[in-house]
């Protein structure tokens, strides 16, 4: 295999691999209309549509340019995260359709959402991403107060479900947040590596966005808990509502009683954060009706 580069044209796409393989099975999907080539985690993404009905598909198998680990390690990422999805079946998440198993890899089929991924780093890398006035994330962050509180609703919402069946979120970020502008509505994608409590650190630096990820997050040997998923939701409100890293009082943009929640939230010391989400979401919603 070396070091070559395959080009692919399949329907309206082009993108660039780093073997080459069959994608009959694809072609039978439908009509692939855009594609999601550069994501470092192994898979490949590709929207199609068939009979005017839209489908986005997850494959994993294949050496993409910007994954260096093993084809086989994304296939089993992938072949896990299946339960996880028909576990957490949700409003609020992206809906798992099908998927099947391929001679080259594996297929997840979800059903597609009109919106847009609030870190699309491969189109608007920073600083672009925020201030180009086209960046989903400037534009999200140009909605009023009300429309970014109603969307961290549904993201609270849907982690304090998937807390309350034993799960904690990991790698979770703005990449995983998707927007439709037109019709005001929060999707959840991307949930696969989330895992059943309890859970340990087994790597140090686990992944994810160091923008969202708690102390315990570095630390071999720390457990990952609902007191990570409360920091979690709170870094999300600072990314969202405020000046992301800077969690200051001057860059946050709603009211005080919010600030102290999502502050206690992030607390480093993990003890000083509420104990759950539930806990938290509790408090959250009582500092919006203050």
């Amino acid at each position: 295999m070396g070091d070559s580069i395959y080009s692919y044209q399949i329907g309206k796409v082009n993108f660039k691999l780093k073997e080459r393989i069959s994608f009959e099975w694809l072609m039978n999907l439908g009509n692939v209309f855009e594609v999601f080539d550069e994501q470092d985690s192994g898979n490949i993404c590709f929207g199609v549509e068939q009979n005017g009905v839209k489908k986005f598909v997850k494959f994993a198998g294949v050496q993409t340019l910007e994954y260096e680990g093993d084809p086989s390690d994304a296939v089993s990422r992938l072949v896990k995260a299946i339960p996880v999805y028909n576990d957490l079946k949700h409003p609020n998440l992206i809906s798992l359709f099908d998927h099947f198993k391929v001679e080259s890899g594996y297929v997840a089929v979800f059903d597609w959402f009109e919106g847009e991924n609030l870190h699309p780093h491969w189109v608007y890398p920073p600083p672009a991403k925020y201030n180009d006035p086209n960046s989903p994330f400037y534009k999200y962050k140009q909605l009023n107060l009300q429309r970014r509180l109603e969307s961290l609703n549904h993201i609270f919402a849907f982690h304090v479900f998937m807390e309350s069946k034993g799960y904690v979120a990991i790698d979770f970020y703005d990449g995983s947040i998707l927007y439709d502008f037109t019709r005001h509505e929060t999707r959840i994608c991307d949930i696969d590596f989330y895992e059943k409590k309890p859970y340990v650190n087994l790597m140090g630096r686990m992944w994810g966005s160091s923008r969202f990820m708690s102390p315990e997050e570095f630390e071999l040997g720390a457990r990952i808990d609902s007191r990570t998923n409360v920091f979690h939701m709170g870094a999300t409100a600072f990314v969202l509502l405020g000046g992301e890293r800077d969690r200051s009082i001057e860059k946050w943009e709603a009211s005080h009683d919010l600030y102290q929640v999502a502050y206690r939230a992030v607390e480093s010391d993990r003890n000083k954060r509420f104990e759950s989400l539930s806990d938290f979401y509790l408090a959250w919603n009582e500092a919006k009706v203050l």
